[in-house]
């Protein structure tokens, strides 16, 4: 029975990883990562890509889904209004072959 459930917990958490789910809050202090959204993707750390159903978001790999709720997100972000407080720097992209992180360097953010 112990084992049991140290597999479901480690099953569950491995699950939550993988995904990015994000919310969109309303205030930086609520927020895990700060983003800002940037002109041109060659001046992203991370461009993204909007998907339609959670089952299509990736894993850290730029495909995102966005919830309704907070408590169904694996990311809370929120979107700054300049560049020099954000976290990272993403540019939305409009196709799903165009998603990925351009600077690695700041990867850990989304785990």
């Amino acid at each position: 029975m112990r084992t049991m459930i140290i597999l479901s917990f480690v099953c569950g958490l491995a699950l939550s990883l993988n995904a990015q789910k994000v919310f969109s809050v309303d205030h930086a202090s609520q927020a895990d990562v700060k983003v800002f959204v940037v002109d041109y993707a060659s001046q992203a750390d991370l461009k993204v890509f909007k998907v339609d159903y959670a089952s299509q978001s990736g894993k850290n790999d730029g495909s995102w889904f966005f919830v309704d709720y907070a408590s169904q997100s694996d990311q809370r972000i929120y979107f700054v209004e300049y560049a020099s407080q954000a976290d990272v720097k993403i540019f939305f992209v409009d196709y799903k072959s165009q998603c990925g992180w351009s600077r690695s360097s700041k990867k850990h953010l989304f785990y």
